[in-house]
C-alpha cells in the first residue's frame, strides 16, 4: 500500500474533478467544465504512466470510465452517459504518451 502512493493520489485528484468540480461551476459553464475534466484525465493519465512502475497502470483508462458513470446520474442526465467513452479513449491516449515518455527518459 505504501508504494502506491502516487497511483492512490492521482486517483483522488480524478475523483475531486468528477464529483467535488461539478459542484463549483454553473449550468452555462457545462461544455467548458467537461473540456477541462477531459484534459485533466489526459494530463493525470500522463502523469501516472510516467511516475508509477506498477503494471495496474495500464487499467486506469477502464476505471477512470467506470469513477464517471455515477457522476452521470448526480450531476448530468442519461445523454452524458456516451462522455465515458471519451474519458476512456482521452485517458488511453494520455497513457500511450505517458508510457513513451518513460520509456524514453528512463533509457
Amino acid at each position: 500500500m505504501k508504494k502506491d502512493w502516487k497511483e492512490i493520489i492521482i486517483f483522488l485528484i480524478q475523483l475531486f474533478m468528477f464529483y467535488i468540480f461539478p459542484l463549483f461551476a454553473g449550468q452555462a459553464d457545462a461544455m467548458g467544465m467537461v473540456f477541462l475534466i477531459l484534459v485533466v484525465t489526459f494530463i493525470l493519465s500522463i502523469v501516472i504512466a510516467s511516475v508509477s512502475k506498477e503494471k495496474w497502470k495500464y487499467f486506469y483508462p477502464i476505471i477512470v470510465s467506470i469513477l464517471f458513470i455515477p457522476s452521470v446520474f448526480i450531476y448530468y442526465n442519461d445523454s452524458a452517459l456516451i462522455h465515458t467513452v471519451w474519458y476512456f479513449v482521452d485517458s488511453a491516449a494520455g497513457l500511450l504518451i505517458g508510457t513513451i515518455i518513460y520509456k524514453i527518459t528512463n533509457k
